[in-house]
């Protein structure tokens, strides 16, 4: 019988998707033994202020055209159809009875660690599921490093975040070679996070 598929879950507002996503994605697919990486987009990080996001079907329109047919990839908007605010746990464990010939991983960027104990049920989440944590800036050590659940991934180190490029389009910047082309024409068409423009909040 063969092992079941392994699948990592890339949480995420995605809000928008830019290249880091796509690069640690791929690093991931790449480099571990994943064998599909799912984006899942979340429509509210209960730890985040929620007027900050574009609507849920833009976000996941954007996701959508940035993986297009790369078979490595899927989108999952599983998170619009459950319980809000979302937590991370519940979607594990729903996910995990819908597709039993799967085996789930989490991947995180390893900032995610000093609030890791805020999580719902993160010592359950630890117990059931692996973490494949990717590098992210300023991250800082905590008791969670050494957790036998939870594997560093040496992948490339990415700086830019979806907040730089939100702010960097409301200063009226051009940036375009840090989207996938076609997220970027959404954008610009769209006039998302423009001062003068629609979709700055999540109700747009």
């Amino acid at each position: 019988m063969p092992p079941p598929a392994k699948t990592g879950l890339f949480f995420g507002s995605f809000n928008p998707i830019h290249a880091g996503h796509l690069l640690i994605a791929s690093y991931m697919a790449e480099f571990t033994d994943l064998d599909q990486v799912w984006f899942v987009v979340s429509p509210h990080n209960p730890l985040k202020e929620k007027s900050s996001l574009l609507a849920d079907h833009h976000r996941l329109a954007m996701v959508n055209l940035a993986i297009e047919d790369d078979t490595r990839f899927r989108s999952s908007n599983i998170e619009f159809k459950l319980p809000q605010p979302s937590y991370t746990i519940d979607t594990l464990t729903y996910l995990s009875e819908k597709y039993p010939g799967r085996e789930l991983v989490l991947i995180a960027g390893s900032d995610v660690l000093p609030t890791f104990h805020k999580w719902k049920n993160h010592e359950e989440l630890l117990r059931q599921y692996k973490m494949f944590l990717y590098p992210r800036p300023g991250a800082a050590s905590n008791q969670f490093d050494i957790h036998p659940s939870i594997t560093h991934v040496d992948a490339p180190l990415i700086t830019i975040s979806s907040s730089f490029i939100r702010d960097s389009l409301r200063g009226g910047k051009n940036m375009r070679y840090f989207l996938p082309e076609k997220v970027w024409k959404y954008i610009e068409e769209m006039r998302f996070y423009r001062r003068d423009g629609r979709g700055m909040t999540n109700d747009q």
